[in-house]
């Protein structure tokens, strides 16, 4: 019996606001559901998958149900990637963490032929470092930048104790993320 081979998707997405961009780079099949994809975003821009989250296509929005925030969201486990997607140059947005608000923009870049042998989710080019988590949305973490890089300020030893002193901004290591993602594949 043939199986049905999947179109793969190319995205690219952005933390909103993020100066300079935070970005990743990846190659989804066309056939996961929204709540694979939220999978997929938590581990490839290095959230911890501790708030909630949801998908605003259009005037549409999937997440995980919750009375408490949006009796209007849709099941993100029952809806598959390419029944959201309008084709390239297609964005949606993803939003986690209803408190700091942590917005990414999705673009569609293209459709692609799976390759022989590549295993899919998979990041393939990226910028920067994630935010830490809880650390107060895209603002406070300009802030905490700022405060981390100057080690005269009074708060300076805190968030370095907080953060660990390993925290470097411009990391990006697809190595460690691709790694990562062997566990929902």
């Amino acid at each position: 019996m043939l199986s049905q081979q999947m179109d793969i998707y190319q995205f690219k997405i952005t933390l909103y606001e993020s100066r300079p961009p935070i970005w990743r780079r990846v190659q989804v099949s066309s056939d996961i559901s929204l709540h694979r994809l939220h999978k997929v975003i938590q581990t490839v821009m290095g959230w911890e998958n501790c708030h909630l989250h949801k998908f605003i296509v259009g005037d549409s929005y999937y997440g995980e149900p919750d009375p408490y925030y949006d009796s209007n969201m849709d099941d993100d486990k029952k809806v598959r990637l390419s029944e959201v997607v309008l084709g390239e140059d297609h964005w949606f947005d993803y939003k986690y963490d209803f408190g700091d608000s942590w917005l990414h923009r999705i673009l569609m870049e293209k459709t692609l032929q799976p390759e022989p042998g590549v295993r899919y989710p998979r990041v393939i080019k990226g910028k920067r470092a994630c935010p830490p988590e809880d650390v107060g949305g895209i603002w406070c973490y300009e802030e905490f930048l700022e405060v981390i890089r100057d080690p005269d300020h009074h708060e300076h030893r805190d968030l370095v104790d907080w953060v660990g002193d390993k925290f470097d901004p411009e990391e990006f290591d697809m190595d460690e993320i691709n790694k990562r993602l062997t566990k929902i594949r």
